[in-house]
């Protein structure tokens, strides 16, 4: 069966312009009331990757966040929030992003995200066995708000990603470690949506992020708002606004697959995707692995001049030790050479180690961090 996504134009973050916008596209599926209940306990889940400020677009804006709070609220829903950062604590995380000044104003709490609970899933196709945060599985239902943007490894983040930070703490980064390939990387995220059942996705599209996603890309105005059901046909349009070929992205293709959701059989109701699109948005368009495969199945050579690695720029390099903390890998793919008596130089990365996981380059707080393709790679790939 076919899936509806609706699209709705919004120029601004003006807070009642969005809210207008999220009230267009939620009465286009069927109106709040479709999907939250009076009485019910519903989590917000909004993107907060890092501590950055609403204007950098690393994180979903308070106003998109304080729409469809104040749509939930107004249907007699008990309303939480909160996300698992790739960095930082959530209380700093949200306050810097300027969504726990909101939450404030709504009485909306943030739910416990550093604890969580076993959950079995044996429908998985990949994976069978979840740890969720508390807040999660506390809750009746989920909304979940992602934000539309590029990264290194799913090509795009947003409506199928987002649920990732539903994970607590650094459990995120051993599911890295154990699927280092982006295929199998794909196929948990979807496995991941499959077990949550998201009641419904709203995405921040009004200011993009593209280029060196999802933390160190330049802003770009798309002036949408999207929402859906369907995750994976949300994406599916996501990757119509950015003008790139939906069969690229894992998530939509594995989603499909799967039975997640549909990236071919779309009804998009609300305004014209054509008058929306960024016809030369930056985001990588370029065939084959990203990866290179799973690490035991590739081919040194391969891994070293054909599949594209992250570089760091040292002369943005602070020497700060966040690609260090956050490398997935045993012993380190990126480290300081003598030890931590000499923190002051540069990390280096070993590329033998490097799984192509991209967590340097998504975590790098200066976009000291870029993934390059090496000149091979490029000649096969162009």
């Amino acid at each position: 069966m076919g899936s509806t996504v609706a699209l709705v134009g919004c120029g601004s973050y003006d807070a009642e312009e969005v809210y207008e916008a999220v009230g267009r596209g939620l009465e286009l599926l069927g109106g709040i009331q479709a999907f939250v209940a009076p009485g019910e306990s519903v989590l917000l889940k909004p993107n907060m990757l890092v501590a950055a400020p609403a204007e950098a677009c690393v994180t979903t804006h308070p106003s998109v966040f304080e729409a469809v709070a104040r749509y939930a609220l107004d249907a007699g829903a008990s309303v939480t929030y909160g996300d698992s950062p790739g960095f930082g604590r959530p209380e700093s995380v949200a306050r810097k992003a300027g969504l726990a000044q909101v939450a404030e104003r709504r009485a909306v709490p943030l739910a416990d995200f550093t604890g969580g609970r076993d959950v079995a899933f044996p429908d998985g196709q990949l994976i069978r066995q979840w740890v969720f945060a508390n807040g999660v599985l506390d809750a009746d239902g989920i909304i979940s708000l992602p934000k539309m943007k590029t990264h290194g490894l799913t090509r795009v983040t947003c409506a199928v990603k987002n649920p990732f930070g539903c994970i607590p703490g650094i459990r995120k980064g051993e599911f890295h470690a154990r699927l280092s390939d982006e295929s199998r990387f794909a196929q948990m995220l979807v496995d991941l949506n499959r077990c949550l059942g998201v009641r419904l996705h709203v995405c921040d599209a009004v200011t993009a992020m593209e280029g060196n996603g999802p933390r160190n890309g330049s802003p770009r105005q798309v002036n949408a708002i999207v929402l859906s059901t369907d995750p994976v046909a949300l994406d599916a349009v996501v990757c119509a606004l950015m003008n790139l070929d939906v069969s690229l992205v894992g998530t939509c293709t594995y989603g499909e697959q799967f039975g997640l959701g549909t990236a071919t059989d779309i009804e998009v109701v609300g305004d014209d995707v054509a008058q929306l699109v960024v016809e030369d948005f930056d985001v990588n368009r370029r065939h084959g692995s990203v990866t290179g495969g799973e690490q035991g199945r590739t081919s040194r050579f391969l891994r070293r001049f054909v599949v594209p690695k992250p570089v760091i720029d040292t002369a943005r390099c602070t020497a700060c030790g966040t690609c260090v903390k956050v490398c997935p890998v045993e012993p380190k793919a990126v480290d300081w050479v003598d030890g931590e008596s000499h923190r002051h130089r540069v990390p280096v990365h070993d590329y033998d180690r490097c799984i192509r996981c991209y967590c340097c380059q998504e975590m790098c707080p200066d976009r000291a961090i870029e993934i390059v393709v090496p000149p091979l790679g490029r000649l096969i790939h162009r």
